[in-house]
């Protein structure tokens, strides 16, 4: 089956972000620079931002992709931290695969802090679990879910999903694991979507995985593609309601407006759409207003005949579901979203890219956390395949 990766879209990554490219009332901001390939974001309980950084592959041993290409191993995967406004690379060395130019990497995808104020993080893969033993001993390290030690120690793996993946085959197609968003729950677990499997599995403390939903082909109702597409979930977050919210980026040819949002029980499994009508989602955040705030990488599909055009991060109304753009020109290939401690948005830009991606903070005039300080008349202080990702 038809599936088609991320590297395929490095081609725009030379549009420049405008200043204040959000919508009117809110106002943009560049305050992470010359990051490789940016994923994930975490607030850390430090008050510091992480972001996980896929790397720029390297010359090492070559695998084909899941999308056909063939990909080279480089220790060039990274955390990059902003703390007080400086940022700093933390860990290096983290395992990435890429094709030439290291552009649409896959290696450390996405960040979770659990309750404990412990680190992990999942590393993708994006291929055959098989062809890890073509790659070396370098091949141990994709497909996992890993606890980062802050102090830029070894990873300590939980749980191999690739491993997982080729003794399960969770959807019964062709095999192929790319884990990719990861959520750590209050009683310890974990649930991490699998771009490559279209599945989404829960790991226990104890590193058990098993699996929570599978997501099924769908057909294409495009003239032109495969007869069916791939759903390839994506980013995912725990909502208020204690459930978890994943997005879809849909495989090719990446009809517009079929990438839905979907409710996950972790207990019980039970998968509930919850939104509808997007494309090609990438993440998913909750604001403290309660909203549920979704990114998707291009507006109007990767496959359409205008090219894609940027991004889009829209707010999703708690009660009514009405739905407001918040920011879209100067989203280029924006992966991740979180809000940070101030009440702004912090966003991964051109996060397709070796060197050039962002970290952008979308900010509300006023700010949220300045509102209060108008008030009391303080103003002038300063408060984120299946062959198919």
């Amino acid at each position: 089956m038809m599936r088609l990766g991320l590297s395929l879209f490095v081609g725009i990554v030379g549009l420049a972000l405008a200043p204040g490219a959000a919508l009117a009332g809110y106002t943009t901001t560049v305050v992470m620079s010359g990051l490789d390939n940016p994923r994930g974001l975490a607030w850390g309980p430090d008050g510091s931002l992480y972001v996980a950084e896929a790397g720029r592959g390297g010359d090492g041993p070559s695998i084909p992709s899941g999308d056909g290409q063939t990909v080279s191993y480089g220790a060039t995967g990274a955390i990059s931290r902003l703390r007080n406004g400086v940022q700093e690379r933390i860990t290096t060395g983290l395992p990435s695969l890429a094709p030439a130019g290291g552009g649409g990497a896959t290696g450390l995808q996405d960040l979770s802090f659990n309750s404990k104020g412990e680190l992990y993080g999942v590393i993708g893969l994006g291929a055959d679990p098989t062809l890890r033993s073509q790659l070396g001993s370098a091949g141990d390290g994709f497909g996992l879910l890993v606890r980062i030690p802050l102090d830029g120690g070894p990873l300590t793996t939980i749980a191999n999903l690739a491993d997982y993946e080729e003794s399960q085959n969770p959807d019964g197609g062709l095999l192929d694991t790319n884990p990719f968003g990861v959520v750590a729950l209050p009683d310890g677990s974990f649930v991490v979507t699998d771009a490559g499997a279209n599945a989404v599995v829960r790991v226990t403390d104890q590193g058990v995985v098993s699996t929570l939903a599978v997501l099924p082909p769908r057909d294409n109702p495009l003239p032109f593609g495969p007869p069916v597409y791939q759903a390839v979930p994506t980013g995912a977050v725990l909502g208020p309601d204690g459930g978890i919210y994943f997005g879809e980026l849909t495989g090719g040819p990446f009809p517009p407006g079929a990438a839905n949002i979907y409710r996950l029980d972790p207990v019980t499994g039970l998968l509930t759409l919850a939104h509808d009508g997007f494309t090609n989602l990438m993440d998913l955040a909750f604001g403290p207003d309660g909203a549920l705030y979704a990114l998707q990488l291009s507006a109007n599909g990767l496959a359409s005949p205008d090219g894609p055009v940027p991004g889009l991060l829209t707010r999703i109304d708690p009660a009514t579901g009405e739905r407001t753009v918040i920011a879209r020109d100067g989203l280029v290939f924006p992966t991740s979203v979180a809000f940070g401690p101030d009440g702004a948005i912090y966003v991964t830009n051109m996060g397709t890219a070796p060197g050039q991606g962002q970290v952008l903070r979308i900010a509300a005039v006023p700010e949220p956390s300045t509102v209060v300080l108008l008030g009391l008349g303080l103003a002038g202080l300063v408060g984120y395949t299946r062959r198919g990702r």
